[in-house]
């Protein structure tokens, strides 16, 4: 890649097939990115021994492929790089940022700081940290660690919402970093990574808004830069719900067999967004044109009132098939 040039990232998880969401996502980052000049990384997010294996990251390749989504130098793989990570949590640790937890779930229920923070997850509350005076290290990779988080706000300026305030010490307390299974958390993999590979521009969906402040704390412990934060709205399903894996009906590759083309997955992205009046297929090549800062802000303003964010429905679904 060119040094110091800005630079984003698409970072799919291969645990399962691609739907039209990350369709969706993924074709507005590749196609900002262009139209502004950015270098595009491709990275896999493949810590999850349990779920990852080599033939689903090469079926989520060359399903970004199949879109005509292309990217700037080789695919970073996060299951070949766990030596920084490792680094990363020895500087947390001499920091005393980090502590070695073996409650159980029902233990950080029942002394909860809130019933449900983020996604189902638990908030963790302060009288759970180690007593003062104990050794925080980072000696057991085989264990769980969590991170301190500091009472007070975390202010950050999103390029599509504007202002954003969130105070993790009130919503999630102290978030694991280190997975009793001897794995970097989400949270610390992607802040040593963004940074490791000059990350510049962090473009995805706006169900990680919160976890932004979360990340901004990790950077600042660690001496990281804080890139710039999109966050795109996210579509839905027909009952109004965030798409999932497990909804087959909207994989990239069921519909693919079905007749589905990459010409009308992006008429659809782009009908969704407003920018044509009608479903008609369109050429990824010719998003760049449609695809800017503004258009995408204006997006968000309208999507930010969940009725107005797009819904995978039968209609939307038989016409891609009819392609």
């Amino acid at each position: 890649m060119e040094p110091d040039a800005p630079t984003t990232r698409l970072a799919p998880s291969p645990t399962g097939s691609l739907h039209l969401g990350h369709a969706r996502s993924f074709l507005l980052t590749w196609a900002l990115a262009r139209r502004e000049g950015w270098q595009v990384q491709m990275r896999l997010e493949d810590l999850d021994r349990a779920r990852c294996s080599p033939a689903s990251s090469r079926a989520t390749l060359e399903t970004l492929a199949w879109l005509g989504i292309d990217h700037d130098g080789p695919v970073v793989m996060q299951s070949e790089h766990r030596g920084p990570y490792e680094a990363a949590m020895r500087t947390l640790a001499a920091q005393q940022r980090i502590f070695e937890c073996e409650l159980s779930r029902r233990e950080i229920r029942e002394a909860a700081l809130a019933p449900h923070s983020h996604a189902g997850e638990i908030g963790f509350a302060p009288s759970l940290r180690p007593p003062p005076g104990s050794a925080w290290s980072f000696d057991r990779l085989e264990c769980s660690h969590r991170f301190l988080v500091s009472a007070g706000p975390v202010e950050f300026v999103d390029e599509l919402r504007g202002q954003a305030i969130f105070d993790p010490s009130q919503t999630c307390g102290d978030f694991v970093v280190w997975t009793r299974d001897g794995s970097p958390s989400y949270q610390l993999a992607v802040v040593v990574d963004d940074a490791r590979f000059g990350v510049t521009e962090v473009v995805r969906g706006d169900d990680l808004l919160e976890s932004t402040a979360r990340q901004i704390l990790l950077q600042r412990a660690l001496g990281f830069p804080t890139p710039r934060w999109w966050h795109l709205p996210l579509v839905l399903d027909a009952d109004g719900e965030r798409l999932a894996k497990r909804h087959g009906a909207t994989a990239l590759d069921a519909l693919r067999g079905e007749g589905a083309t990459p010409d009308r997955i992006c008429g659809l992205v782009c009908w969704w967004s407003g920018w044509i009046a009608d479903l008609r297929p369109m050429n990824v090549r010719d998003l760049p044109s449609v695809v800017s800062p503004a258009s995408l802000r204006e997006l968000a303003a309208r999507e930010r009132d969940v009725h107005h964010r797009p819904r995978v429905d039968e209609e939307c679904l038989r016409w891609l098939r009819s392609g």
